[in-house]
């Protein structure tokens, strides 16, 4: 086939020579279809511009080429003076333009891929005789290839002779020249004067077209890369940029022309080839564009889809220019196949041999692209391809919407150009392609597959707005069909439709296309079905309807996967794999789901609603647990009962959803028995800010009441500290209870399970094995979740909110041996009696030990930020040890409290910084110079900066150390303070 473009003879036509007239290929004035991949020009050069100086490309290559001369008409010169050949400057025009078109031989290309001539009538092609008049049997001569040529690019007699002539002088004044030496828009500039022009602003425009052309051929695409800083570059730039306000005097050999000419030919020959080229239109993408209008030529300007009579020998004379173009058989393969495809779109796509054609140019181009390597060819091939498949695509990703039974053959062309195209793009330019195994990927398969999946979905869709809409004008009507059963109807008839027209065109390519299209429409009705079992309950007469329509459609679903997979390798069970099943069990077990789901959120309610009346009373039972929870359980039994008591043949495979329905409930609760009873970090206090005692006055503060931080008084705002009943500690503790009742529920309540499980019919002997379905896991860790977070609550808050007065606002105010432990210490034990009567023997370890780490902390925090109204000097400290002794004694409780070993764990921090506070003040300031030093390097040599406050009190960190010297009766202290932190004496 590609012997078809390389070897092109001259055939001959009977057209004779007819007036010759100004017209354009319609195809290429309207607006572009599509973009050109062949590159956008930088130039502003007009589609008209460009169109006359491919001509003058055209006239220049076919006249020097050395062509076999025919023979022109016998009466040819004697009988028309008034054709360009009369002209004494048109004698001389070469063989290869003066060849007459004389032979009535179809185009052998034309042929070989069915593209159709002309269409007969009224219309005619540029070059077709003109009907003779009545009377006149004087014959006309026929048309050489040139006079054709200017016809079907709509270049006028004037300036086809102005050419010529130009050309002619060149010729002369250049003898043995190759006409890929010469820059012809030069020449032309310096053959033709003002006076070859019928006027001044026709010559002034073919002017600024030159020199435009020359910019677009040297400067903006030249044939190799150029330097910005070239000087002939710039020079060229400045006199193409000048010659726009004051036109250069062509014509002449004058000194502007030379400068003109110096320029020029520097960059024109630059070259990879040696000197004897000039590269003037040779650039990519100008060449492209050139050449692509020079094949556009080649149709009819009456009828824009068909080829010209004279497409051979037109066609021979096209591809001399390749010599000043750059071009060769491969960018010819691939600029034609854009342009029989451009014309296809362009035209309507009515005419099937366009795309017939390019799609047999294709399989060249995929030749040209195994052997050429040229990276700017494989971008242009890529930019092309990806053009022409974008194209295709976007009609075959939905082509239920474009093809029906009238234009299926046209949807055949398309898809066999979309896939050849893809495969070039795949296999040939890919990089992936080449890394993988071909046997891997079946390029035109996968495309395939995906225009099915895709055109059924869209049509799927479109049926669905269908049904919805007849179900909608029949929903008054006796007897109305539910919407799923009207849509099973309408499917069933796509596929059917899919099977007959689309699939015979499809398995071309894909042998189970037929089966991948009713795979996709079961999977989209599937997924329509599982909706419509989600929103019921029940076994409505709708749902019977519904699932009866769904089992018979399915059923032909199948049969066509099955026919249509007889001759597959695995026997269609890819297919079948694709097509879940519309079984009722899946049904009734969604049904069943939606029961659990609906009894879970009952319960969620409930427990929502019980939880806002409960008052959380430790006195309600001898456990001290609240009724709401007894009420939960016994909520959760009945919903265990309703469940396995359901006419279901599948409790073992929904026990699990419901088993984690419940888990969630009770993990609720928890949750919500614990909220808004607050945390350690809720009743602690604000950390005044550091000051320094005030020696003369060292009680001055006392008695102000300081301001809480904005993050105190927030968090504070969510636990209730005065008037709300149910935070108080005895609820705290009511709570506490209560989540450990529960605990001891779940054994219980697991053992249940197992006994009903056993009893229903669908169990079998695996689904006691492992056990998993009927653990409960999330709400047990959130129940001793919640115990920690509650006995931590209460704990702060005794000693932080209940017995603030006897600590934080009263322990070491004023003077130490007036205000020291004995009144918190009787509080606390108070306390403690209750918390011991009233807690959960299993917990009551656990919340004593909270309350003593508490007490612990609360004792420090009053020595290291108790503010201005406290103060210690060195003899206090003996008292500070024996209240914090007598502390610890209070939960030992001479051996029947808390063991000695958790005692000294948690006191292991205050014991470490008791000592302190006997330590002399030199001894304290030189600790706290050296370990800040220690700590912060030598940028603290100069100046002792603040050291942060961690919160984690340690002997060895200077945050401790400081406020130990902030809160020391004593002078040296104060003046150390003023002077390396300036500490205020109050707040």
């Amino acid at each position: 086939m590609a012997l078809l473009f390389r070897d092109l003879s001259l055939g001959h036509s009977k057209r004779e020579a007819s007036p010759p007239t100004v017209t354009v290929n319609k195809s290429a004035m309207v607006a572009d279809v599509l973009p050109s991949p062949l590159g956008q020009l930088a130039s502003k050069l007009t589609d008209s511009e460009l169109r006359l100086t491919a001509f003058e490309i055209f006239v220049a290559a076919c006249r020097t080429s050395s062509g076999k001369s025919l023979s022109n008409g016998p009466n040819s010169s004697s009988n028309h003076s008034d054709s360009p050949s009369h002209n004494p400057t048109n004698s001389s025009n070469s063989p290869a333009l003066q060849r007459s078109i004389t032979s009535t031989a179809a185009s052998k290309v034309k042929k070989a891929f069915g593209l159709k001539s002309p269409g007969s009538g009224s219309k005619k092609s540029p070059g077709s005789a003109s009907s003779p008049a009545s009377g006149q049997q004087k014959s006309k001569r026929p048309l050489t290839v040139g006079e054709l040529m200017r016809n079907q690019m709509g270049v006028s007699e004037a300036m086809d002779s102005r050419v010529r002539r130009a050309l002619l002088r060149i010729s002369a004044g250049q003898v043995g020249r190759k006409i890929e030496s010469v820059v012809v828009p030069l020449e032309l500039l310096q053959q033709l004067k003002l006076s070859d022009f019928p006027d001044p602003q026709e010559h002034e425009e073919w002017l600024k077209r030159t020199l435009k052309v020359l910019e677009a051929g040297l400067l903006l695409h030249p044939h190799m890369p150029l330097d910005k800083s070239n000087p002939s570059a710039q020079r060229l730039r400045q006199i193409i940029h000048g010659a726009l306000d004051r036109p250069i005097e062509t014509g002449k050999n004058n000194e502007s022309m030379q400068i003109l000419r110096s320029a020029v030919m520097s960059l024109a020959c630059r070259s990879y080839d040696g000197p004897d080229s000039c590269h003037w239109a040779d650039g990519i993408p100008f060449n492209l564009r050139l050449y692509e209008i020079l094949l556009q030529s080649c149709f009819d300007a009456n009828d824009e889809s068909s080829i010209i009579d004279e497409f051979d020998e037109l066609m021979e004379q096209i591809k001399k220019t390749w010599g000043i173009l750059g071009l060769n058989q491969t960018l010819h393969n691939l600029c034609f196949t854009w342009v029989l495809f451009h014309q296809f779109v362009a035209t309507g796509q009515t005419d099937l041999g366009l795309l017939s054609a390019a799609d047999g140019l294709l399989a060249e181009v995929s030749n040209d692209a195994k052997s050429t390597k040229d990276a700017e060819y494989s971008k242009i091939l890529s930019s092309t391809l990806s053009s022409i498949l974008g194209w295709a695509e976007k009609r075959l990703l939905a082509y239920h919407e474009t093809f029906d039974h009238g234009n299926v053959e046209t949807m055949q062309g398309i898809v066999s150009l979309g896939v050849a195209a893809a495969k070039i793009l795949v296999e040939d330019i890919s990089n992936e392609y080449r890394r993988r195994r071909r046997n891997e990927v079946n390029v035109a398969r996968e495309r395939i597959d995906t225009y099915i999946r895709s055109s059924l979905r869209t049509a799927f869709a479109q049926i669905m707005e269908k049904a919805d809409s007849s179900r909608r004008a029949s929903k008054n009507q006796p007897n109305a069909l539910p919407l799923l059963a009207i849509l099973a109807k309408d499917v069933g008839s796509l596929a059917l439709k899919e099977k007959r027209v689309f699939s015979p065109i499809l398995k071309r390519w894909h042998p189970l296309s037929a089966g991948v299209a009713v795979a996709t429409l079961h999977v989209c009705y599937g997924n329509e079905l599982k909706q419509f079992i989600s929103g019921i309950t029940e076994l409505t007469p709708d749902a019977v309807q519904v699932l009866r329509a769904a089992d018979k459609l399915e059923k032909d679903l199948v049969q066509i996967a099955v026919e249509d997979s007889v001759e597959s390798d695995d026997g269609g069970k890819a297919i079948i794999r694709e097509m879940p099943p519309f079984e009722a069990e899946a049904a009734i077990a969604n049904m069943v789901k939606t029961w659990i789901k609906t009894r879970l959120d009952r319960l969620k309610e409930w427990v929502d609603r019980n939880l806002q009346q409960e008052v959380w009373s430790p006195n309600t039972n001898l456990d001290g647990y609240a009724p709401s929870a007894v009420e939960v359980l016994r909520i959760i039994n009945e919903t265990l009962d309703a469940f396995f008591q359901l006419p279901i043949p599948m409790h073992p495979a929904l026990l699990p959803e419901l088993m984690n329905g419940l888990d969630r409930c009770l993990q609720y609760y928890a949750i919500k028995a614990k909220s808004g009873c607050g945390s350690r970090n809720t009743f602690l206090p604000t950390l005044p800010a550091l000051t320094r005692c005030t020696i003369e006055s060292k009680f001055q503060g006392f008695g102000k009441k300081k301001e809480k931080s904005p993050n105190v008084q927030k968090r504070n705002s969510q636990v209730a500290t005065n008037g709300d009943a149910s935070f108080g500690v005895p609820q705290l503790c009511a709570r506490i209870n209560t989540l450990q009742w529960i605990r001891g529920e779940f054994d219980v309540l697991e053992k249940r399970i197992i006994t009903l499980l056993r009893n229903s019919e669908s169990a079998n002997v695996e689904d006691f094995s492992n056990g998993l379905a009927n653990k409960f896991e999330l709400s047990p860790a959130a129940c001793v979740e919640g115990i920690q977070q509650l006995c931590e609550a209460v704990a702060y808050r005794i000693i932080f909110h209940d017995l603030r007065h006897v600590v934080w606002d009263g322990l070491y105010v004023a003077d130490p041996s007036s205000s020291r432990i004995e009144p918190f210490l009787q509080e606390l034990e108070r306390n403690l009696m209750t918390i011991s009567d009233t807690i959960h023997e299993r917990v009551r370890t656990r919340i004593l030990t909270d309350i003593m780490r508490a007490s612990f902390e609360g004792f420090l925090l009053v020595l290291l930020a108790g503010g201005p109204s406290r103060a210690f000097s060195c003899q206090d400290s003996q008292i500070i040890e024996d209240d914090f002794k007598s502390l610890k004694d209070l939960f030992w409780a001479n051996g029947d409290g808390l063991p000695c070993d958790l005692i000294d764990k948690f006191s292991t921090t205050a014991r470490s910084i008791l000592p302190l506070f006997r330590t002399e003040t030199d001894s304290l300031i030189e600790r706290f110079r050296r370990v800040t030093l220690e700590t912060l390097g030598s940028s603290a040599r100069s100046k002792l900066p603040l050291p942060p406050t961690s919160g984690q009190w340690n002997p060895s960190e200077p945050n401790t150390l400081l406020r130990v010297l902030c809160y020391r009766n004593d002078e040296s202290a104060s003046k150390f303070l003023k002077k390396t932190y300036n500490l205020p004496k109050k707040l």
